[in-house]
C-alpha cells in the first residue's frame, strides 16, 4: 500500500515537538509538496523546518498562540502566502494541563477550550472554505484523546474539550462529504511526548523514573510513541484511506473496553 501525500501541502499545528513534529517529518518522507508547522517557540520551529527541508521538502513555520482568536485566519493566510494552497490539516497542538470539574476556574476552562476546541474548529473552517473555493478535495486529521470517552477526575476539562472536538470532527465529515473533504480523528492513548515527560516528571512530581515504570505496565512494554501516531495520521491524510471519513479511531493499548484493570 502506497501511503503517500504526493504534491500536497499540509498544515500541522504543534509541529515543533512531539506528535506534531513526527507527523510533519512523516509527511516529508511521504513526498509532500510542502509542510507548514506552527508553534510558540521560534528556535524549535526553525529547527524542525530545517529537518523537513533536509528531506527535500519545502517547509515553513508560523509563530502563533492558538488561544489568540485571530490565530487560525493568520496561520492559514501565512500558509497560502508561502505555498499557494493547502490540501491537508492536522490539528495536533493542545494543552493537557490538569483541571477537574470541581476545581478548575474560568480562566483555565476558557484557555483549554480556546486552544483545544476553538482554534481547531476555525482552522477547519478556513481550510474548508479554501478547498471549496478551489473545488478540490482535502483531508483533516484531529488529534483527540481517549479521555474524550469520559476521562479521569483531574482531566475533566481537558476531556470535555477533546470530546467537543470529536463531535465537530464527525459533524464536519458529514456536512462536507460532498465537498470531498474528509475529516477523521485519532483518540490518542498514553503517549511518550516531551509535554507528557514534563507533566509526569515535573508538574506531577514523579521524577525521572516515571517513564520506565509506566512502560513496564503496558502490554507492548512501551507507551505510544509520536511515530506511531504519525503513521496513522499520514494514512488518514493520504488517498489510501479514501473514502474513509467521520472515523474516530482509538489509538490505545490498555483501555480498549473503556475501563482499566
Amino acid at each position: 500500500m502506497d501511503v503517500g501525500v504526493d504534491g500536497k501541502v499540509l498544515l500541522v499545528t504543534g509541529g515543533t515537538q512531539g506528535i506534531g513534529r513526527a507527523i510533519a517529518l512523516q509527511a516529508a518522507r511521504a513526498r509532500a509538496e510542502g509542510v507548514m508547522i506552527t508553534g510558540r517557540n521560534s528556535k524549535r520551529g526553525a529547527a524542525v523546518a530545517a529537518e523537513i527541508e533536509a528531506l527535500g521538502v519545502e517547509a515553513g513555520f508560523v509563530d502563533a498562540a492558538l488561544d489568540d482568536p485571530d490565530a487560525p485566519m493568520m496561520i492559514v493566510q501565512a500558509t497560502l502566502d508561502r505555498f499557494g494552497q493547502i490540501d491537508g490539516l492536522v490539528n495536533a497542538a493542545a494543552v493537557t494541563d490538569r483541571g477537574s470539574i470541581a476545581e478548575a476556574d474560568i480562566d483555565f476552562f476558557d484557555r483549554m477550550f480556546a486552544v483545544n476546541t476553538r482554534a481547531p474548529m476555525f482552522l477547519m473552517q478556513e481550510l474548508i472554505h479554501h478547498l471549496r473555493e478551489r473545488r478540490e478535495p482535502g483531508a483533516i486529521v484531529n488529534i483527540l484523546s481517549v479521555n474524550a470517552h469520559g476521562g479521569t477526575a483531574d482531566l475533566g476539562v481537558y476531556s470535555a474539550s477533546k470530546a467537543a472536538l470529536a463531535v465537530m470532527t464527525k459533524n464536519a465529515a458529514y456536512s462536507h462529504r460532498y465537498d470531498r473533504v474528509r475529516v477523521n480523528g485519532i483518540l490518542l492513548g498514553w503517549a511518550d511526548t516531551p509535554g507528557e515527560r514534563d507533566m509526569q516528571a515535573l508538574t506531577l512530581g514523579k521524577g525521572e523514573g516515571w517513564l520506565a515504570e509506566a512502560e513496564a505496565g503496558q502490554p507492548w512494554g512501551r507507551l505510544i510513541k509520536p511515530e506511531d501516531v504519525a503513521r496513522l495520521a499520514l494514512f488518514l491524510l493520504s488517498d489510501a484511506s479514501i473514502p474513509m471519513t467521520g472515523a474516530l479511531i482509538d489509538q490505545q493499548q490498555d483501555y480498549v473496553l473503556g475501563v482499566r484493570d
